[in-house]
């Protein structure tokens, strides 16, 4: 990787590299790549069961699609925050304890994930919208919905955690968290080209998910009081909003703690600085108030919702995809034109992950269109967008940022990784585009079984997700050989 170096000056701060910092970095990247993969093969048999291959009794295959939806985020947020803190770390003194404590706050809360799931039979799904986890109807109890709500807690107190640790390094390096993202040369007009990328992103990403996260704490408390206390009526529509403000604020910020790779990696194989500017800390700047008032295209066919919100919720979605995968878009492919990069594995997945980000925001777009909204949303177009946002924005971001930490000595890639990679990325695409094509076609989302005409897309979901599976499982298996040499040095 002969392009690496000469170009980025090291950062004044820089948190130092000791054995305690490796193994928080390699048990994220173990955990991640692990329970990714479960969850993958959960997504596949899921698949395969409204494919007719599988026989899924409805109530187990709602448990499974409890499982894979709050795994899959939860997992997505860890692994961006390992992005975040393997990059945000060479320019501010973070807390090593921190970082492993959102690890083992997390990890308390899966295990009673699991627990209200595979003992409890808790299929709320990882929304559990209200008043649903209190009508279990004999499928599962009060206490089980209540250890799942309870495991989310630890969960979102374990990212609180972090994100203090991050607010607090930022303020102590730049003095405010108004000047980490930059607010201060946007509004005088004097940038300083050489201002971390990774250092506005991240703060904009502790910004906007403490408030998500925040906001979920509060409705998993009144969840857990409506549980116990039935007799307590909550505001179904209060419940509603503060679940999809929580939730589409969490999964929005896993991309945007990964983009930081982007900003990283591909100046570190090009030889040139990515230059930050005004259009760039405008851009974020944006993202935040964006981030934090989209959320309400999930409830445009909520009659009860005021007009005004659902054209809010509209609007702000053909704006929020504009400032920030604009400019890291555009940025890299003027970073890359005519760089003479060495195309090695890490680089193609970073560069997947802008062309999946940009691309998944498409279909986000037109779902947001609220007359279109009014046929599409309860179909399998809305999996179709997220999953194109995830499987091929977020996690090749995570990828190649795991690959480049444990390739960093030069090596070429292996010959067979091309083919891997390009496997995973055709098979992705198809993926994807089966839940697009099947909410066309008005294909129902959440559906246990099918009826036969809609078993074909089912079945190539399923083929098409193995490919997948397969892809990452060498992908994963290439990281987790080359862990133990991996580099905080970035």
């Amino acid at each position: 990787m002969s392009a690496y170096a000469a170009s980025v000056k090291p950062a004044p701060f820089v948190t130092p590299d000791t054995p305690r910092a490796k193994f928080a970095f390699q048990l994220y990247a173990a955990v991640g790549i692990s329970v990714f993969l479960l969850m993958m093969v959960a997504g596949v048999i899921m698949r395969a069961g409204q494919g007719a291959w599988l026989g899924i009794p409805p109530n187990y295959f709602y448990e499974v699609l409890t499982l894979h939806g709050a795994g899959m985020v939860g997992t997505a947020g860890l692994a961006g925050a390992a992005v975040m803190w393997y990059f945000l770390r060479r320019y501010v003194e973070l807390s090593n304890g921190a970082f492993l404590a959102m690890m083992g706050l997390s990890l308390v809360g899966v295990v009673l994930i699991l627990l209200s799931i595979g003992l409890g039979g808790f299929a709320g799904a990882w929304t559990f919208l209200y008043p649903l986890p209190g009508h279990g109807m004999g499928l599962w109890g009060t206490g089980a919905a209540a250890t799942f709500m309870i495991g989310y807690l630890a969960i979102g107190v374990g990212f609180l955690v972090f994100y203090a640790d991050c607010a607090l390094a930022i303020i102590r390096r730049y003095g405010s968290l108004a000047r980490g993202l930059g607010l201060d040369q946007l509004i005088s007009g004097k940038v300083d080209p050489a201002h971390p990328a990774a250092v506005v992103a991240s703060t904009m990403a502790v910004i906007v998910n403490v408030l998500g996260i925040l906001g979920g704490a509060i409705v998993l408390v009144m969840t857990l009081v409506a549980l116990y206390e039935p007799g307590i009526a909550m505001d179904p529509l209060l419940m509603k909003n503060l679940i999809y403000f929580f939730g589409h604020v969490f999964i929005n910020v896993t991309i945007y703690m990964a983009v930081i790779g982007v900003y990283e990696i591909i100046p570190r194989y090009t030889g040139r600085p990515w230059k930050v500017n005004r259009a760039f800390l405008g851009s974020w700047a944006a993202v935040v108030l964006l981030v934090l008032s989209v959320y309400p295209h999930h409830l445009l066919m909520d009659y009860a919702m005021p007009r005004w919100a659902a054209a809010m919720g509209q609007i702000v979605s053909y704006l929020s995809g504009i400032p920030v995968i604009l400019v890291t878009a555009w940025g890299a492919l003027v970073n890359l034109h005519r760089s003479g990069a060495k195309w090695d594995t890490p680089l193609r997945l970073v560069v997947l992950g802008v062309f999946g980000w940009a691309a998944g925001v498409i279909p986000a777009i037109v779902d947001a269109t609220i007359r279109v909204n009014l046929v599409m949303h309860n179909t399998l177009w809305v999996p179709g967008h997220f999953h194109f946002y995830l499987l091929l924005g977020m996690l090749p971001m995570v990828l190649g940022t795991l690959l480049y930490a444990c390739t960093r000595e030069g090596r070429a890639s292996a010959p067979l990784d091309k083919l891997v990679f390009w496997g995973y990325a055709i098979a992705g695409v198809l993926f994807c585009g089966v839940f697009l094509d099947s909410g066309v076609h008005g294909i129902a989302r959440r559906f246990a079984t099918y009826d036969a005409p809609w078993i074909g897309y089912a079945q190539a979901g399923a083929v098409a997700g193995t490919v997948v599976l397969v892809c990452v499982l060498f992908l994963g298996g290439r990281i987790l050989a080359r862990l133990p040499r991996a580099s905080l040095a970035a």
